[in-house]
């Protein structure tokens, strides 16, 4: 896998405004977005009773190393006020790591590839937009593969909003 791909999430407020300011301020701290997928509308995984999210996956470029983009992307994330009370819970904003490169890592506070991407939709079908055929560097499958085998049932849908 070459690239390293950011998943940006919100589901509160202006879910899109928070989208942007997310890439904005990402772009303001040594990463420079290379691509972006389309914008999605994703039921919410993990726990129903929320409101929708709006999902986009960014292909980005940096010096930071895994640890210093980490810390770069939960700093954005409690810049724009993310406060982290519950697991799947509602969130002003989101941002993974979902690959960086072909490294495989796995720590305390950080796991790349992240480890539930084979298992989400509103995952996979933005990065299949964006690198259909990329090998994800443990499974050998490709993103289209992965998301063909995708048991996620949960709604997934394209918009036409932008970045």
């Amino acid at each position: 896998m070459n690239g390293i791909y950011l998943l940006l999430g919100s589901n509160l407020g202006d879910r899109l405004a928070n989208l942007k300011t997310a890439s904005k301020s990402l772009q303001t701290n040594a990463i420079k977005i290379l691509n972006e997928s389309s914008v999605y509308e994703t039921e919410p995984w993990g726990t129903a009773e929320q409101p929708w999210f709006l999902n986009v996956v960014l292909h980005v470029e940096t010096f930071l190393q895994e640890d210093a983009l980490l810390e770069t992307c939960l700093a954005t994330e409690k810049e724009m006020g993310r406060i982290r009370d519950k697991k799947w819970g509602e969130r002003l904003i989101d941002i993974d790591i979902l690959y960086y490169n072909d490294r495989v890592i796995k720590t305390k506070h950080l796991q790349l590839p992240h480890p539930e991407i084979s298992n989400r939709r509103f995952t996979l079908s933005p990065m299949c937009e964006l690198a259909p055929n990329q090998l994800h560097p443990t499974t050998k499958l490709t993103q289209a593969e992965m998301l063909t085998k995708c048991e996620d049932g949960l709604d997934c849908r394209i918009t036409e909003l932008q970045l």
